[in-house]
């Protein structure tokens, strides 16, 4: 694949400064081990460029001290230091993506119509919008504190619990998974503008029922949501909210619903597990507009509330976890 030379305006747009440092010479100005340093540079999600290319600027030489200056410390080794830069990489190359196609779409819909969109324009583009960086760069500070915190919270109510080790990263949890009925067939009809809009709008809504059932995205996959909530009946309602939301959409298919309750290893944002793999299953099983639940949630869940019937289904293999007897979860009838 040959990649196309990056204009010099976007680098000083961007990047503060020109690539003019070759991958030796960033190593001998931060200090950093050439092995390190490049296993922290794939770790960001760029891969290794020969020795004599100029491909780095002063920043990454800053950057890579920061790093150095963190190793100097008792609390951070380098695993630790490659796990972060990792997260960091996915998280910030998902979100470039994501304003790249905002701003491409905002200057395309500006453009006379059956005109291209140039290199010289997209230059244009971002420094026309190099006023709104150091705005963006607050907002995602402050997200990334917000965040935290959130995850400190999380970690400090696990402490208190026997059945949590935010140590090792295990908790108890109720994981879940909402997926579009249908979604192949449907893309098919969908042009390119069509489809991302239905994904947005999916993404989106999905993303404000957990939040507001007290739960917490772990991450998205177009036409379905990986979620966890930490208390049994916060989960049934966040799960029963995307059935119902979804129901109500008009146009919008339906959506099924697994979740499973137990012990989970969260790592890097992620979760993986039994309870994991149980509720990804009992998705791919369940009817459009159904929610299905695993027998721990069910155990969970007061016998007496009044806002949730469960009724138990017949036994059924599930791929790789054996025989299992899922459970409907729906609103008590009225009458």
């Amino acid at each position: 694949m040959v990649v196309p030379p990056v204009p010099d305006d976007i680098e000083e747009t961007l990047l503060g400064g020109p690539m003019h440092l070759t991958r030796r010479e960033v190593e001998e100005e931060a200090g950093l081990s050439g092995d390190l340093a490049v296993r922290i540079w794939q770790a960001l999600g760029f891969p290794t460029p020969p020795d004599d290319a100029a491909a780095f600027t002063d920043g990454d030489v800053a950057a890579l001290r920061e790093i150095r200056d963190l190793l100097d410390g008792d609390l951070v080794d380098e695993e630790m230091v490659l796990q972060l830069v990792r997260a960091v990489g996915q998280t910030m190359g998902r979100l470039a993506s994501w304003l790249g196609d905002v701003w491409l779409l905002r200057l395309s819909a500006l453009l006379p119509p059956d005109e291209p969109v140039t290199t010289d324009l997209v230059v244009t583009a971002l420094e026309s919008t190099e006023e709104l960086r150091p705005a963006l760069e607050r907002l995602l500070l402050h997200g990334w504190r917000r965040q935290l915190a959130a995850a400190g919270l999380r970690a400090a109510a696990g402490t208190a619990s026997a059945r949590t080790d935010p140590a090792a990263g295990l908790a108890h949890l109720a994981v879940g998974f909402a997926d579009v009925v249908s979604f192949t067939r449907l893309s098919r009809r969908l042009d390119a503008d069509e489809l991302a809009a239905f994904v947005e709008r999916f993404e989106s809504a999905a993303t404000e029922v957990v939040v507001e059932a007290g739960g917490r995205i772990v991450k998205t996959l177009g036409d379905e949501v990986l979620f966890v909530v930490a208390e049994p009946v916060a989960a049934a309602e966040a799960g029963l909210r995307l059935a119902e939301r979804f129901a109500a959409e008009p146009g919008f298919p339906d959506v099924r619903v697994g979740l499973a309750y137990g012990e989970v290893v969260q790592r890097l944002g992620d979760v993986f597990g039994t309870p994991v793999n149980l509720a990804a299953r009992l998705t791919a099983t369940a009817h459009p507009g159904a929610v299905l639940i695993d027998g721990g949630l069910a155990e969970a869940l007061p016998r007496d509330d009044s806002r949730f019937d469960v009724s138990g289904l017949r036994p059924r293999p599930l791929q790789g976890l054996g025989r299992v007897r899922p459970r409907l979860l729906r609103r008590p009838r009225k009458g």
